[in-house]
């Protein structure tokens, strides 16, 4: 169990900080990642709230870390980070920024059970902690997440994360993305 809260925008920050120059199985870090996500976000014109969620789909590597250790193995080796950032990030930003993260790996789940061609496209580590997350869904756990009202944004920042691992892409900083965040923030 992971024994962190995040309480506001600062701390969100200095996780990144903290954690986020770490490489998670791409070739890119973590922050460059979450950084890259989140620019597809913005460039396909989505609501602040799931750029908000691409920027952070990947807050429960950075508090969980059991894939950014020496002894992991990614097909093997999950660290549920989507429930882990679902939950941490609900009580900051609320569902609408939560929901699409908690959901982010059973899209991945659903898009290579209905679409073989689109396990194909996914990076090796994708394709690798696919294993690790369960695998392809059941066709009841395909029904329930077609049903699910947040399916849509989750497919969404499916997309968003698949894009956001570009070696050598120039992004906008972490800090542009502050007065977001502080909006979108329960207070």
């Amino acid at each position: 169990m992971v024994d962190i809260e995040l309480r506001s925008v600062d701390e969100v920050f200095a996780l990144f900080a903290d954690r986020g120059g770490r490489n998670y199985g791409e070739r890119i870090t973590m922050t460059e990642h979450a950084l890259q996500s989140a620019a597809c976000a913005r460039a396909a014109g989505a609501p602040d709230a799931l750029i908000a969620a691409a920027l952070l789909h990947d807050v429960g590597h950075l508090v969980a870390d059991v894939q950014g250790t020496t002894r992991a193995e990614l097909s093997r080796d999950d660290d549920d980070h989507e429930a882990i950032g679902g939950r941490l990030l609900a009580r900051l930003f609320g569902p609408a920024v939560a929901q699409p993260v908690a959901l982010h790996v059973t899209a991945k789940r659903w898009r290579c059970t209905v679409d073989p061609n689109y396990h194909d496209q996914l990076s090796p580590t994708s394709q690798a902690t696919l294993i690790a997350q369960g695998g392809l869904l059941d066709a009841d756990s395909c029904r329930r997440f077609e049903a699910h009202p947040g399916s849509a944004d989750a497919l969404a920042l499916r997309d968003f994360d698949d894009g956001g691992k570009v070696i050598g892409w120039e992004v906008d900083d972490l800090e542009s993305y502050r007065p977001l965040l502080e909006r979108l923030a329960l207070r």
